[in-house]
């Protein structure tokens, strides 16, 4: 079968390749791919800057955002069958430490996790993939064309579902959510919460007049550029911020995202920054607010299997309540075999997948 592959370390090596077709074991069920969701950790494992081919493999099969149809089914397997509908987990666990012993493996603790398609496992750019029944999640017919956005939505439900748990420190109703960045990440953030009740205000570099706004709007949200205007200066047009999620992919944005939280507020990190920027900031201010206000900061990565649960429960809500507003996310379909024209050029849209053959 046919592959997307990239040599973990080494820049700019993607390219499609033959690969031995993906063997069916009795426990196991043989997915046909028909959409990839592209992010900028393809992006990044493509420039060398993280990523590790599985053991014994010269190569990675590049992909982690998928969704797929069943095709197959193992003599053990009851129940899935073919024609379903799938999207698959990303993260397995180390089968060593305590969290992934009992089902936490986005928590592992020993740093021996595999993750499809970006560490130590291959992913979804592949024509099948076979997988244990026990990472696959049933599409509902009435949200398959957001199935490819369900693993970025799993990833915005753990930073909300462990935002409310540490919050349990204290009796807290959040009103006001400050999504910063605008990406598919916050969007999608801005949506969940929107469906929950929040007023939810979203920070953006582009333009009012921009497709990213007009989809915040979609959804009840406000708007806020800030692209000739220092993020700062937004707090006074902003009412106390309960709960801010962190997107922007941009490291300089964390330390002026924390001056922006109300009393009791809380700030998740979801951007996975590289390089070597350094900045000034006024640490004393920042501590000083951080104390006083009893705000908390945490960052987040990949997601539990409720997670994905609660994305599938909050997508067919989202579509019931702002229907086809999620769909616009997609902003571009392109053939697979097409794929260096997104790795070459990224583009300005929001979110791009790759269309396999039927």
């Amino acid at each position: 079968m046919k592959a997307i592959v990239v040599h973990p370390g080494e820049r700019d090596t993607i390219h499609m390749r033959d690969v031995p077709d993906p063997r069916l074991a009795a426990d196991q069920v043989a997915v046909k791919v028909v959409r990839l969701g592209l992010c900028a950790t393809d992006a990044e494992i493509n420039h060398g800057s993280y990523g590790e081919a599985p053991h014994g493999s010269e190569f990675l099969i590049l992909g982690h955002e998928n969704f797929g149809v069943i095709e197959d089914v193992g003599k053990k397997v009851k129940a899935f069958k073919p024609g379903d509908r799938v999207v698959s987990t990303v993260r397995r666990p180390c089968g060593v430490c305590d969290n992934c012993r009992h089902g936490e493996n986005d928590m592992c603790s020993s740093g021996r996790y595999t993750e499809r398609g970006i560490l130590r496992r291959h992913g979804f750019m592949a024509e099948y993939y076979v997988e244990s029944p026990q990472w696959l999640f049933k599409i509902p017919r009435a949200i398959e064309e957001l199935g490819v956005l369900l693993e970025p939505m799993s990833v915005v439900q753990k930073a909300i579902d462990h935002a409310y748990g540490i919050q349990r420190r204290l009796r807290w109703n959040p009103r006001t959510a400050l999504l910063l960045g605008a990406g598919p990440m916050g969007l999608l953030a801005a949506a969940v919460l929107r469906v929950r009740g929040l007023e939810a205000h979203v920070v953006g570099r582009e333009p009012a007049s921009d497709r990213r706004a007009e989809l915040a709007r979609k959804i009840g949200a406000t708007y806020h550029a800030v692209a000739d205007e220092p993020l700062l200066d937004l707090q006074r047009e902003l009412p106390p911020i309960d709960l801010a999620i962190e997107a922007t992919g941009a490291a300089s944005v964390v330390f002026q995202a924390m001056q922006m939280l109300g009393r009791n507020g809380i700030l998740c990190l979801l951007s996975v920054t590289a390089g070597g920027e350094s900045a000034t900031e006024p640490i004393a201010q920042i501590n000083h607010r951080l104390v006083l206000n009893s705000n908390v900061v945490f960052g987040s990565v990949n997601a539990n299997l409720r997670h994905f649960s609660m994305g599938i429960r909050d997508m067919v809500a989202t579509q019931k309540k702002y229907p086809g507003v999620l769909a616009q996310l997609i902003t571009e379909r392109l053939p697979w075999d097409q794929y260096r024209s997104w790795f070459s050029r990224r583009g300005a849209g929001i979110k791009t997948v790759l269309e396999l053959p039927s």
